[in-house]
This record gives structure tokens, sequence and C-alpha cells, in this order.
């Protein structure tokens, strides 16, 4: 992808539909994150993945290109969060946790990494 700000569609059902998009970026507390957020009917969804502390196993791109848009886990697990599949399965098992606002729901903000496993595995699988 050349442009990171570009929003995507998402099509998760006949009457779903999110646009997203991902950005990586340092924070002004010096933390690299990678977010995923999505768009629907005026709600935002914003998953964050934050680079941990050394020795923790969560790993973003933390600004190197080759590696744009992906986060591990120290244990051989890694997501493309600009692969549709990798969205399709982060939307899904939000739903299934019930995290996804409904219609006129504020903006919601997700830690990525309680996620990562169980989407992981449904990637991997």
């Amino acid at each position: 992808m050349g442009n990171d700000r570009r929003q995507r569609r998402l099509v998760v059902d006949e009457q779903t539909t999110w646009l997203w998009s991902h950005r990586n970026k340092r924070g002004r507390d010096g933390v690299w994150r990678d977010a995923l957020t999505l768009y629907r009917d005026g709600v935002r969804v914003r998953f964050v993945f934050l680079a941990g502390p050394a020795g923790s196993g969560r790993c973003t791109a933390e600004g190197h290109l080759w590696f744009e848009g992906c986060v591990a886990d120290g244990r051989g697990n890694l997501l493309n969060l600009r692969e549709p599949g990798v969205v399709r399965a982060l939307v899904a098992e939000a739903g299934r946790r019930g995290l996804l606002p409904g219609r006129g729901g504020g903006p919601v903000e997700l830690d990525g990494w309680d996620l990562f496993p169980a989407v992981a595995a449904a990637v991997d699988g």
C-alpha cells in the first residue's frame, strides 16, 4: 500500500461495510504504535498495538518500512494489519467478544494485543 492513510472497504455481509485504514507512528510518549482504524455509520473503532518493552515480545514495525503494518508477539506469530483477511479476523473476534459499538456509539479504542492470539490462530488456521 503506497498510502497508509487511504481508506479501504471491508464488506462483512450484506448489511455491514467498514472503511478502514492503518497507521504506524510514534506517540508523544515515545512509544511506537500500529493503529488499525475502522469507520461505520459514524462509529469509529481503533485497534491499537503498542510496542512493548524489551523482552516483552510485543513488536511493531517501529518506523521501519520493510515491516510496516506488521505486529508480532515474539512466539513466531505475525499479523500484517494491511491485509484484508487480518482486518476481517480482528472485526470478527471483536464482534464475538461484544466489543464493537452499535450505531450512534462513541469512538472505541481497543488493545489489539488482547485479540492477537485469537486472530493469529484464525488467520493461520
